[in-house]
């Protein structure tokens, strides 16, 4: 079976429609959306419908911390995360918000755990940035030994993390579309980027594939609209730098 991995969509509604495509041709037969998919972008309603849809015919869908902040948006924004938690409330139904509020922060497929961000402390959000944090988080899942493998989503990077020769976690950079063997005697974790927001200077959204037949990951990036994307942020009157970090992917 393929899994398509897709997180932190951020109410884009143009790279979520871009990716799915991909993920449809290159032949995923399961969907999983590991969280954030409001914030930032100009379309939570199409959004969030989007996606229940996709919940409805069996994708596994995780909350993320803005889908949280957009729930219930804190009466004193204390980041940069939380600032536009209030405009996107506004703009959900409360089936909408209904949805979001009910999402689980962690999933079990096979022999792989997903999570939003760190399977330490889900609700706490801790960004699996580094190699020490990505070894907190796969101890933490790997309590339970039959998980092999840690996905996750929130840091809008893409990145695979193994348990090397030596005790520590090593980093591996992948390359766009280049299948990983991804071995089960080994431990893995991997970070799958950001669909809606990427932020390593590629405007192309981004995406995983896990084949879980073949024990291989694919980390994808997908082209779209970002410029009418970014175009939708300053239509809807939101603040112009999360146009401009569209059109720059950073």
């Amino acid at each position: 079976m393929k899994i398509a991995l897709l997180s932190d969509v951020h109410a884009n509604l143009r790279a979520l429609e871009a990716c799915l495509a991909h993920a449809a041709a290159q032949g995923a037969g399961r969907l999983a959306v590991l969280g954030d998919l409001v914030g930032y972008g100009a379309q939570p309603a199409e959004v969030v419908r989007r996606i229940r849809g996709l919940a409805g015919e069996g994708a596994i869908v995780l909350k993320g911390n803005h889908d949280e902040y957009a729930v219930a948006p804190p009466s004193q924004a204390r980041s940069l995360d939380q600032s536009g938690a209030a405009w996107t409330h506004e703009r959900l139904d409360q089936d909408a918000l209904d949805f979001l509020a009910a999402l689980p922060l962690t999933a079990a497929v096979d022999a792989a755990l997903l999570v939003h961000a760190s399977a330490d402390a889900p609700e706490r959000w801790h960004y699996v940035d580094n190699e020490h944090r990505a070894e907190t988080c796969l101890d933490a899942a790997c309590s339970n030994p039959a998980v092999r493998y840690v996905l996750c989503g929130h840091v809008h990077e893409q990145a695979l993390y193994f348990r090397g020769a030596g005790q520590g976690l090593m980093r591996f950079a992948p390359t766009p579309g280049v299948p990983i063997p991804v071995p089960p005697h080994r431990r893995w974790l991997a970070t799958v980027g950001s669909v809606g927001q990427p932020r390593d200077g590629d405007t192309r959204a981004m995406y995983a594939l896990f084949d879980t037949g073949r024990a291989e990951l694919t980390f994808h990036r997908v082209a779209y609209d970002h410029l009418a994307a970014a175009a939708d942020v300053r239509a809807a009157g939101l603040p112009d730098h999360l146009a401009a970090r569209l059109e720059a992917g950073l």
